[in-house]
């Protein structure tokens, strides 16, 4: 059963929401379901993807966060924020291009305490070639790209 303790909608999703394309929503979210299931809190805690449940499941920002235990599913509501991915959960190597492509939850980076979830193994490692460049340039992009 989905907890909708955490059913925020957060200013930004408000001046988005009608602005932003229907294909482009603040949160990637296949299907619904936020970082295709896995829990975000466990990059942080763990170290490694791991795959979320959907019965520890929450409601942030219009997608479905699903987690590999009730701790973790607290610690996220708490604080959102903190374990929610940059830009979105978009690939942050193609925001800093100026485009949304999709992202595979195996591609990723903590970088000073954020999540950076990247498009492929391979994408990911031309992002690790200037990370504080990378980054820099998603900075720019995000979220205009979203209106692109």
């Amino acid at each position: 059963m989905l907890s909708r303790r955490l059913f925020i909608t957060g200013l930004a999703s408000v001046a988005l929401g009608s602005a932003a394309r229907a294909d482009a929503p603040m949160y990637f979210a296949p299907g619904g379901v936020a970082i295709r299931g896995f829990d975000t809190v466990a990059y942080f805690r763990k170290g490694t993807p791991s795959p979320g449940s959907p019965e520890i499941a929450v409601l942030w920002k219009d997608a479905i966060w699903q987690f590999a235990s009730h701790e973790n599913r607290e610690m996220f509501e708490a604080n959102p924020r903190a374990f929610a991915p940059q830009y979105g959960g978009y690939c942050a190597y193609a925001v800093g291009r100026g485009y949304l492509t999709e992202t595979d939850p195996q591609a990723w980076r903590i970088v000073g305490d954020k999540l950076y979830l990247i498009h492929s193994a391979e994408v990911a490692s031309l992002w690790s070639q200037d990370v504080p460049g990378n980054i820099a340039l998603a900075q720019q992009n995000w979220p205009r790209v979203l209106f692109q």
